[in-house]
């Protein structure tokens, strides 16, 4: 579909907060949309994080945790860093017609009960994320380019 608004979304290791916005606007936006994400470096796409957006019926154990050079230089409507360390590293994105800065906290770092840790990549993150995309995201890139 070629009208489909193609957004970006960056963390630092694209191991969790970004994946989770990948698999939320995937399910929240429907076929108009195409997300991607990606990392200033790549590692693996976090367990914790797999689990709580399974809880919404969002599965994203198969997705891979990528670099942001495979992505450089090709058109986004949106480049959404979601992390403020990726923020500070992003390159510029000469093919982005926006690019736009959503901070969020690393679940990552969340200590405690898996049960503790599992409430922060919910609340703090997962539903975070959910609640912009619905709220900002959504209405912004609802209508023709």
């Amino acid at each position: 579909m070629a009208d489909r608004r193609r957004i970006l979304f960056v963390c630092t290791h694209n191991s969790a907060r970004s994946q989770m916005a990948e698999g939320l606007l995937r399910y929240l936006g429907g076929d108009r949309f195409e997300a991607h994400s990606a990392g200033t470096e790549a590692t693996r796409v976090r367990p914790l994080a797999i689990r709580v957006m399974a809880e919404l019926r969002i599965d994203i154990s198969g997705q891979q945790s990528k670099t942001l050079e495979r992505y450089l230089g090709q058109p986004f409507d949106a480049v959404i860093t979601v992390c403020d360390q990726a923020n500070e590293a992003c390159p510029l994105f000469p093919g982005a017609r926006e690019r736009l800065h959503w901070s969020f906290p690393d679940p990552s770092k969340a200590t405690g009960t898996e049960n503790e840790q599992l409430g922060v990549y919910r609340r703090a993150v997962r539903d975070a994320i959910c609640e912009r995309i619905e709220e900002e995201l959504l209405p912004r890139y609802s209508g023709p380019r």
